[in-house]
């Protein structure tokens, strides 16, 4: 080894001149706070993801649509974002994060635009493509950026960072949302107006995000259904095996919740609607930092038992009429969603390098949004069939049946040695 190369080894871990650590390469890494930084981009596309809901019943109301209806909004959701996911992770790794943020984030001021004047169930469809296209985006580009801002010496803390910014954003959006057209005149103009200053915000933490191309940008199909690097299929299959039943979990909270709710407890309150997601997503937000020094996949597993945990509470909920269950239900789902997404981010952070690690992070996201645009939807239609307890405890046997198997692919898959760090 070389005297260059033995000192710019050496000099991992130590400060540079502007405050972040010096990578292998020699470069001054991005000082810690940009890290958290680079984050909230994520943040705010999400708040944006999950604002909607406690809205609905208002939208329900005024427009007069029924709970397939509701579910059909949610895909339509569902539907840009994996569209999204197919372009979206291959242009950021080839061009860069910032090209694919920004637009993304103009789509989502556009969605505001959108959802604050809607008049019909049709508009309501329009802004929950949008919403689903510039999330797409930001799950691909926006959760590489923190990686790639982090440096190779922070992996697992930008992994973190990442996870954690999605669900609480998830969580934050539907919880402001509720408080804010319950308190605020207008509330359907209200809540979006405020996300769109959130939204600002982060178009201007993109802008100066300290981020530089990859050197070798990957080749091929610039759409094409997103994979991950031979031999790391393994790492794609467990994280999509339990984030997608956690995902899926969550979904049917956030697009039946207020529906169960008012079943359960004869309230149309937007505060309770919201609270209750917010309560989810804030679970998945700590859980994922009490869990992080564990092993990836006993992560995963710990996700998978999560899942199918919250499954069980939530057909005894509905069969027993009881809203603290209901809410017990809701939060093991959090844990599930939040463990099986950090679980699947953190293998794929230690096994993909930065020129493919957007694209696999829109795989890995792509496999969990095709469950939870499905199952929900069909939950949705089930229930108007069969009703609200019928529907819940056919998504339930079928979902913790998912949880299982997914439990298991990560069992059998594990590897022996030690993870790196």
């Amino acid at each position: 080894m070389s005297r260059t190369r033995t000192a710019s080894v050496r000099a991992v871990g130590r400060v540079g001149r502007q405050g972040g650590p010096v990578q292998a390469d020699g470069r001054t890494a991005a000082p810690l706070s940009w890290v958290w930084l680079a984050a909230w981009p994520v943040t705010a596309v999400f708040v944006l993801s999950n604002a909607a809901t406690p809205l609905y019943v208002l939208w329900q109301r005024d427009f007069g649509f029924s709970k397939g209806t509701l579910t059909v909004v949610f895909a339509f959701y569902i539907l840009g974002l994996i569209g999204s996911l197919l372009v979206s992770g291959v242009v950021s790794d080839r061009i860069g994060r910032k090209p694919v943020l920004l637009p993304a984030l103009v789509l989502a001021l556009l969605a505001c635009l959108v959802f604050a004047t809607a008049t019909g169930v049709a508009a309501l469809i329009v802004a929950r493509l949008l919403a689903g296209v510039a999330v797409g985006a930001v799950v691909s580009a926006g959760m590489a950026a923190v990686t790639d801002v982090a440096g190779p010496e922070r992996k697992r803390l930008a992994a973190l960072l990442a996870s954690c910014a999605m669900v609480f954003g998830a969580g934050l959006g539907p919880f402001l949302a509720g408080i804010l057209s319950e308190t605020l005149p207008a509330p359907t103009v209200t809540v979006f107006a405020v996300e769109a200053v959130l939204l600002v915000t982060a178009v201007l933490v993109v802008l100066r995000m300290p981020i530089q191309r990859s050197p070798s940008p990957a080749k091929g199909a610039w759409m094409r259904v997103p994979s991950v690097p031979r031999g790391r299929g393994r790492q794609l299959i467990q994280g999509v095996a339990v984030f997608a039943p956690g995902l899926a979990a969550t979904s049917f909270v956030l697009s039946l919740g207020p529906s169960l709710l008012s079943g359960l407890l004869g309230t149309t309150s937007r505060i309770v609607a919201g609270g209750m997601a917010f309560a989810m997503f804030l679970t998945a937000t700590g859980v994922q930092f009490a869990v992080r020094h564990l092993r990836r996949h006993t992560i995963l597993t710990a996700g998978a038992t999560g899942t199918a945990m919250s499954m069980i509470t939530l057909i005894i909920a509905v069969h027993a009429s009881s809203a603290p269950i209901l809410l017990a239900s809701a939060l093991l789902a959090g844990a599930g969603q939040g463990m099986g997404q950090l679980g699947g981010l953190s293998l794929l952070n230690s096994a993909v390098p930065p020129q493919r690690l957007a694209e696999a992070n829109a795989a890995l996201n792509v496999g969990g949004y095709v469950l939870a645009g499905v199952l929900p939807v069909s939950a949705g239609y089930l229930s108007d069939a069969v009703g609200l307890t019928g529907g819940a405890t056919v998504f339930g046997v079928v979902l913790m049946s998912l949880a299982v198997i997914g439990g298991l692919v990560v069992l059998t898959g594990r590897d022996k040695a030690p993870e790196p760090a």
